[in-house]
């Protein structure tokens, strides 16, 4: 993709006074499904990008995907899908159920094992390291998700909304916290399939608003997949560069320009 310009500014917090600037790397025991995690290329573990493939994917490609973005003191976890898709040689995996009996796709899947799977996946990444956790603060996790994965992401958005608008007692850390954004390409909310463009991503969403008002929708052309040319990685990179957390290694808490940017593969 070349060189990008990422403007770390004002909507991106600063970083927790003391923090570690190297997290501990997820364990085996910790999360419950295949993953591949890269840290920081410049060493400095300010934000995780949590990556979900697509339905019928690994998370291999999206594990070299997290690594040639090269996002400034940015973390990455690339995840595989728990379920593989039945009748099958190669190595394929879906997020939920998604076929029927006759391998016809499902209508209406329900993607709650899924999410659930999420929960406890973010469960562990934000326990703190002396409680063998990885110690992420909430606010420093985002997630960008293709496909069946970026279903998912939304839905686990969607899911956190609802669990802070419900009755206090059954609130946990999540609901208290927010994560800092997701990214959904081409993976609508199951529950408002008309409602998804190419690509959404959200911000801080806040309890006193609907999540599809807070949802930033861009797109590009009439060709579906991953995006792939400088154009249109455009607009996902501007969000992140707005979204995303910075700690200069001197001075903690100031938000610089920082160059750099994704040197994409040609195609996933």
């Amino acid at each position: 993709m070349g060189e990008t310009t990422l403007n770390v500014g004002p909507e991106a917090s600063s970083s927790v006074k003391g923090s570690s600037r190297v997290k501990p790397a997820p364990k085996r025991g910790g999360i419950p499904v295949e993953f591949s995690y890269s840290p920081s290329g410049d060493g400095i573990d300010e934000n995780l990008l949590i990556l979900l493939h697509g339905l019928g994917d690994t998370e291999i490609p999206f594990a070299k995907l997290g690594r040639q973005l090269r996002l400034p003191q940015t973390a990455t976890l690339s995840l595989r899908a728990p379920g593989r898709i039945p009748y099958l040689y190669e190595d394929a995996f879906q997020w939920y159920e998604s076929f029927d009996q006759l391998g016809e796709l499902l209508a209406h899947p329900n993607p709650t094992p899924a999410l659930e799977i999420l929960d406890r996946i973010i469960h562990y990444l934000i326990e703190l390291e002396t409680d063998n956790g990885c110690g992420w603060p909430l606010d420093r996790i985002h997630f960008f998700g293709f496909g069946q994965g970026g279903t998912v992401v939304a839905e686990c958005a969607l899911r956190l909304w609802k669990c802070q608008l419900g009755d206090a007692a059954h609130r946990d850390n999540l609901a208290r916290g927010q994560i800092a954004s997701i990214v959904s390409v081409e993976g609508p909310l199951l529950e408002f399939p008309r409602s998804s463009l190419r690509v959404l991503a959200h911000h801080s969403i806040s309890t006193a608003q609907s999540v599809l008002q807070t949802l930033r929708r861009f797109g590009w052309g009439a060709a579906e997949g991953m995006p792939r040319s400088k154009d249109e990685w455009a607009g996902i990179v501007e969000f992140w560069g707005r979204v995303l957390g910075s700690r200069m290694p001197e001075m903690e808490g100031l938000h610089p320009v920082i160059s750099g940017g994704p040197t994409l593969p040609p195609q996933l």
